[in-house]
């Protein structure tokens, strides 16, 4: 008897880097289905990341902002949302609200950790051991799969860069194609100081890699228009600064033009990681075992130390030494031993 393709909608996070993520869930079920159907409840601002992503086929708005309830909303959207029949529901956060509309889409099948408590909401709840499987990207996949099933090879994330929308955003801050290697600077982290190495520091390995000839442009968003705009000044605005420059979109294509990336534990690290660039990833107050950057070309510095990782936004001890000690010298020296796996980017 034939059966039908399952049709999966995935309630996605509400990070950059946590959606980058989930694409290996996507990538997941669609080599287990390639007939099946991934549709992803996301937040707007993730709308040109999920576009990258082959294996999405329909991204639908979350008009909810971060903690709103709005609970008619929610159910409304989910009511909306019955016709499609879906066989199974994947909700990604662990918060109470994340279920509300897959609850009322009656999808057949609600996955997730009890998270908040959400008996009844989720009929297929899952106690998650933070011991095991450490990384976030584990903990995802494994809501694909049987209770205490082992884990499958998981895929890599691989996002799409647009080569015409990259030279349309260059040429929009006056530029072209770049002529020689490029090193990305990510100094921003919206979780807060403690994910952030210092300003200065950024400056000195700008100015190293700017007298060996590379450009280097600055990433980050409305946010982060401070510390671009300080690494700016500390160089003689001889990079190119793109904070608060871009959409994500956009910063997606130029990243995808860069050489290199170094970058702190943020959303554009794990956003360069699928794109394939080397990725150089300075982590503080956060683990690497837990959300590393998905590629071969990355390359993690973290020192470990006893008051680490404490999670914190701001350094609890007001000191940041586990960022302060991971000194420029040590990721130029990191750059290099690298350089045998940089290829020159070619543009046609």
């Amino acid at each position: 008897m034939e059966t039908t393709p399952p049709r999966f909608l995935i309630v996605g996070p509400a990070w950059i880097g946590d959606m980058v993520l989930a694409q290996s869930l996507f990538m997941f079920l669609k080599q287990r289905d390639s007939g099946c159907t991934v549709d992803v409840l996301a937040p707007a601002w993730s709308l040109p990341l999920l576009a990258r992503m082959p294996e999405v086929d329909e991204a639908i708005i979350s008009p909810f902002r971060h903690g709103e309830l709005r609970l008619g909303e929610r159910l409304r959207l989910g009511r909306q949302l019955r016709a499609r029949q879906y066989d199974r529901a994947i909700v990604l956060p662990n918060s109470l609200k994340s279920a509300l509309v897959p609850c009322a889409a009656r999808a057949r099948v609600r996955t997730g950790y009890l998270g908040e408590l959400r008996y009844g909401l989720l009929n297929d709840i899952r106690r998650l051991d933070k011991s095991k499987p450490p990384r976030t990207v584990d903990r995802f996949v494994a809501l694909a799969l049987a209770p205490d099933a082992p884990l499958p090879e998981i895929p890599t994330p691989r996002i799409r860069a647009d080569a015409d929308k990259a030279r349309s955003a260059l040429a929009r801050q006056g530029r072209g194609l770049p002529a020689a290697p490029v090193l990305g600077l990510c100094p921003g982290a919206e979780y807060g100081p403690a994910k952030r190495w210092p300003a200065e520091y950024y400056a000195d390995l700008a100015k190293a890699k700017l007298a060996q000839g590379w450009e280097v442009w600055l990433f980050g968003s409305d946010q982060d228009t401070g510390v671009t705009g300080a690494i700016q000044s500390m160089t003689e605005k001889r990079c190119l600064d793109l904070g608060g420059k871009t959409t994500l979109e956009e910063a997606i294509d130029l990243l995808s033009l860069t050489t290199a990336v170094v970058t702190n534990d943020s959303g554009l690290m794990h956003v360069a990681a699928a794109l394939d660039r080397q990725v150089i990833a300075l982590y503080g107050s956060s683990d690497p075992r837990h959300t590393p950057p998905l590629s071969e070309e990355a390359a993690v510095l973290y020192l470990g130390l006893s008051c680490s990782p404490c999670f914190k936004r701001e350094c609890p001890l007001h000191h940041l030494r586990c960022l302060r000690e991971i000194v420029p010298q040590r990721v130029l020296e990191t750059l290099a031993a690298n350089d045998g796996k940089i290829q020159e980017t070619r543009y046609k």
